[in-house]
Parts: structure tokens; C-alpha cells; sequence
């Protein structure tokens, strides 16, 4: 794309297996598409009624700079419900979107050239978002054979004077896997020990199908190098309102609101004040998707492992299974690209989460029930 009009940074196309889904999912009239994380639900009609009388009742302008005071309230109520922690509201701002907090945070914290650790398999706009900040994203893999927990050892080898920060996501999207609390304590002591920013991606927290969601939050003793990033896309079925929040200490929290005025100035005031009942309701709100969920996972789980050539762990969490397909001798975007010609399934290849995700394919449970077993007896039929 080297055109003289274009930054020359971004003269090398970038372009993720996980951005050319849209095309792929249009190749043929009868695709079930297991690629992109947009459940196919639709928003709670107690979310939309509520936002469509507060837009009727005036909420359609500007809010406060760090987000809807009500919600703030809220998240400060939700954090102090579901984890007994204290937050002043000084420690919270509303974004139009966790991706937008993540890069927010990034651009607040990161000096030209410093270094970010994120483990993968990653969601795959992190290392161009670190990027973007000026970073140097610093990969440490995981492996099934590990349970996908961070290997402390490979982690204390990756840090050096330039680190400033490490990612972590857990419920982790592609790979479902879920840090072990021992994992997570070895976490809290590498960052107290070298003094780093901890940035936890919480997005999934809603999704945990074995053990219940442990916070960062719940380590108090990192709370002053501790960002949290927050969506209510997944937990809520909310993508497409676009609206998350961020976790922080007060002087990042005020960095970042300054940087955000002028990006986006305010998140949607209307999404906001949706973002509000979904609070105020969660319970009966995120029981039953949880439940859908979760069965749609285990369906899945249980039919791929049937199919010779395909394996995967028991689900942990999140509505992803990151699919072991070794066995065919295929790379992880012939074996996508074989699945989506005999079987028209679209998935999304391993190696478009990082290196150690080749040999792998991601599928999304965001489609019912009867379009999962109509997609895994395709996918039984496809021959080598």
C-alpha cells in the first residue's frame, strides 16, 4: 500500500486473518459463520426500552468528560457487589468501547519505546494497539499442554529495563483458558517485584464455566500500577452499543480522559444510560445468556472431539474454543480455508492470535444450538 498520501508507517499491510472474515464469510450463500465474537442474540429488551425513554427524556448530549455520573455510580457499586472493593469515583472513566480504553491506557502510560508483555495466543489488536502508543509488544507464548497459564519463568526472561507494562486476559479470548489463582498471585509478585503496570482485559468476566472470575481487582496490593479494562459487548450482548470502562489510578484515569477528548470527546451518552439498567439488572440479565452459552460451548466441545482430526481442552470460559488441528499436517489457514470450502464453516485461523497458535482454528458459539450440529456434521463429512 505504498501510496505517497499514506503515512509510510503504514505502508506494510497489516491485515489479519481475523479482518478478512467479512469477505470469506461472503464466498458462499450458505456459510455458518463460527468466525467473528458478535453473539447472534439480541441486546435485553429491558436495555433497549430503558435506553429509548432515557434518549426521549433528554439524554442525547455530551456527558461528563470521565462518563455518565449515574454510571459511574454504578460501576463503583457493581465493583464493590461482586468483589467487596472500595473505588473513588476519581478511579473511573466510561469509553466508547474496551478496545478504545486498552489504547487509551496504552497511549497514557507509554514513553517512545517501551515495552508491553502479552501473552499469547492474544486478541489480535493488541500488539498494533501497543504499536500505535509508540510500544514494543514483547510475546511470551502459552500452550495447551500448560493449561495456557503464563509460564512465570519465560515471563521474569522477558523482562528487561525497557518493560513498563504486561496485558493479561483472563477469561482469555481465543484459547476460553482461565488463570489459575496460583497464576495470577505469581503475576501480582512479578509486577510488585519489577515494578510494573499491570493491564487485565476483563471483558470475558461474565463467561467462567468451572471456577468463579477472579479479579485483579482482588489484589489491593497493586492497585496503584493496576489498569482494568471493561466492556459491556460480551457480558451484556452489547457490541454493537460500543461502551466499556476503565479501572485505573486517578492521575492515568485523568490522562486518559484528556487524551479521549480528543479522540472521541465523550462515549455515546444514550449507550451509557443503556449500560446503566444492564448494571442495575445484571443478574437476570447475564443468568440465562450465561447458561446459553455455556451449553453451546459444551456442545461444541463434545462434537469436536469427536472428529479424529480435531481436539480441544474442556471449555473454561468464554464462548471460544481454540481448536487443535495438528493432525491433518495442515497450517492453520489451510485447515480454515479447507473447512470453509467443504464444509462452508468460516473460522478464524490460530496463527492470526499469535505464532503458538499455529495449528489451531478459533470458532465462535454465537450461533445456536441447531447451527453448531448442522456445522459439525459438515465439518464430519470434509475429506483429506
Amino acid at each position: 500500500m505504498k501510496n505517497k498520501y499514506i503515512a509510510k508507517r503504514y505502508w506494510n499491510d497489516r491485515a489479519t486473518a481475523m479482518g478478512k472474515v467479512d469477505e470469506l464469510a461472503k464466498k458462499y450463500g450458505n456459510v455458518i459463520n463460527l468466525s467473528l465474537g458478535d453473539p447472534d442474540q439480541t441486546t435485553d429488551s429491558g436495555i433497549i426500552n430503558f435506553a429509548f425513554e432515557e434518549a426521549m427524556n433528554g439524554h442525547t448530549k455530551y456527558t461528563d468528560f470521565r462518563g455518565d455520573p449515574d454510571l459511574r455510580h454504578e460501576i463503583a457499586k457493581f465493583y464493590k457487589e461482586s468483589h467487596g472493593a472500595e473505588l473513588d469515583d476519581s478511579e473511573i472513566m466510561v469509553t466508547a468501547s474496551a478496545c478504545l480504553g486498552m489504547y487509551l491506557a496504552l497511549e497514557a502510560i507509554l514513553d517512545d519505546g517501551d515495552e508491553v508483555i502479552i501473552h499469547a495466543p492474544y486478541f489480535t489488536p493488541y500488539s498494533q494497539q501497543i504499536e500505535l502508543a509508540r510500544g514494543v509488544p514483547i510475546v511470551i507464548n502459552t500452550y495447551e499442554e500448560e493449561d495456557y497459564q503464563l509460564s512465570i519463568e519465560r515471563t521474569l526472561a522477558a523482562i528487561t529495563e525497557r518493560t513498563k507494562a504486561i496485558v493479561i486476559n483472563s477469561p482469555n479470548n481465543p484459547s476460553g483458558a482461565v488463570f489459575s489463582e496460583e497464576t495470577m498471585k505469581k503475576i501480582v509478585a512479578i509486577a510488585k517485584e519489577k515494578d510494573l503496570i499491570v493491564i487485565s482485559d476483563e471483558i470475558y468476566g461474565a463467561y467462567t464455566f468451572v471456577d468463579e472470575f477472579v479479579s485483579m481487582i482482588n489484589y489491593p496490593e497493586i492497585r496503584d500500577q493496576l489498569i482494568i479494562i471493561n466492556s459491556f459487548s460480551k457480558d451484556y450482548t452489547m457490541t454493537g452499543w460500543r461502551i466499556g470502562n476503565l479501572i485505573a489510578p486517578s492521575d492515568i484515569i485523568k490522562t486518559c480522559q484528556q487524551i479521549n477528548e480528543n479522540v472521541v470527546f465523550t462515549a455515546p451518552s444514550i449507550s451509557q444510560r443503556a449500560a446503566i439498567y444492564a448494571l442495575r439488572n445484571r443478574e437476570q440479565i447475564q443468568t440465562p445468556a450465561i447458561a446459553l452459552y455455556k451449553e453451546r460451548v459444551m456442545y461444541a466441545a463434545e462434537r469436536i472431539n469427536q472428529i479424529p482430526w480435531m481436539s480441544v481442552p474442556s471449555p473454561k470460559g468464554t464462548f471460544y474454543l481454540l481448536v487443535n488441528i495438528k493432525q491433518t499436517g495442515l497450517s492453520s489457514e489451510e485447515a480454515s480455508e479447507l473447512i470453509l470450502d467443504q464444509a462452508q464453516v468460516l473460522t478464524i485461523p490460530g496463527n492470526a492470535f499469535g505464532d503458538c497458535a499455529e495449528g489451531y482454528v478459533r470458532i465462535a458459539c454465537t450461533v445456536s444450538i441447531e447451527e453448531l450440529k448442522e456445522a459439525f456434521d459438515r465439518i464430519e463429512k470434509i475429506k483429506f
